[in-house]
């Protein structure tokens, strides 16, 4: 795995890539920017390239201030891909970054090879409401994160880590400029969902207590010609949870759809 920085206008991103093969954008959740998973090491292992940047304003990556919506995220990472010379990547996305990963190849279908949606925020589904991680103690995520939750951490000695308060409380702002009004959704995205022209796999985990498996459901029904997949036993947090479970599936999905099809013009 190595560490890069990208010089984009306005700012420098921060990306972390890995392993050999087609190659895998990877679009992280509201948590774990700036990290190399064991999801992220397992799908290279399978034989691709994972290139994992951190959002503006998470991680290591600038704020640039004027990516202010999800429509600017979009053509932020249409400026990341041009800067990789990534002309139709698989693209991947957990949760938030599964949102601005639908808007993507809604946006742009030309540029996206494959599409895989993990649990993906961004719908407006009233009846089924996406859970306020906001207004939650940080004491109760892991149960609503997580399926079986990890031990608790020991409490440290001593005062806080000032820096990661600071670098958490930066990430929730930022979420909160893209996220917060609406809240976590696109009324505009289901509608436009049949724009999508590049093979799709949408899948969730059953036991999903911050996004409803509605909505993963939604997306399979809207996206043309998605495959949908509901792996049991599992939290929202699930390439966390469930590391190899799901790096399987995805890496037996890209590998049924390799990018020399798309580039070919076969969108399935």
């Amino acid at each position: 795995m190595t560490e890069e920085f990208l010089e984009l206008p306005g700012g420098r991103v921060h990306l972390l890539r890995g392993g050999t093969g087609e190659p895998v954008l990877f679009l992280h959740a509201a948590g774990g920017a700036g990290q190399w998973h064991p999801f992220h090491e397992l799908l290279a292992a399978s034989g691709f390239e994972v290139i994992a940047p951190d959002h503006p304003g998470f991680g290591k990556s600038d704020e640039f201030p004027e990516v202010e919506r999800i429509d600017d995220l979009v053509f932020h990472y249409l400026d990341v891909l041009d800067a990789l010379g990534l002309d139709r990547p698989h693209v991947v996305g957990g949760s938030f970054g599964g949102w601005i990963a639908a808007e993507l190849a809604v946006y742009a279908p030309h540029r996206i090879g494959s599409l895989t949606l993990l649990s993906a925020a961004g719908l407006r589904l009233p009846e089924h409401p996406v859970t306020d991680l906001f207004l939650l103690p940080p004491a109760q995520l892991p149960a609503v994160l997580f399926h079986a939750p990890p031990p608790p951490a020991p409490v440290p000695d001593g005062p806080p880590d000032l820096d990661a308060v600071i670098a958490a409380y930066r990430e929730a702002t930022a979420l909160a400029r893209f996220a917060w009004v609406p809240f976590f959704n696109d009324p505009k995205l289901e509608r436009r969902l049949r724009r999508i022209t590049a093979p799709a796999l949408v899948a969730a985990p059953s036991d999903d207590r911050v996004i409803p498996v509605e909505h993963a459901r939604r997306y399979a029904e809207r996206i043309p010609s998605a495959v949908y997949t509901e792996v049991p036993g599992c939290g929202h947090a699930m390439y966390f949870e469930r590391p190899a479970e799901f790096a399987q599936l995805v890496a037996a999905f890209l590998n049924a759809n390799p990018l020399t099809a798309a580039q070919s013009g076969d969108s399935r």
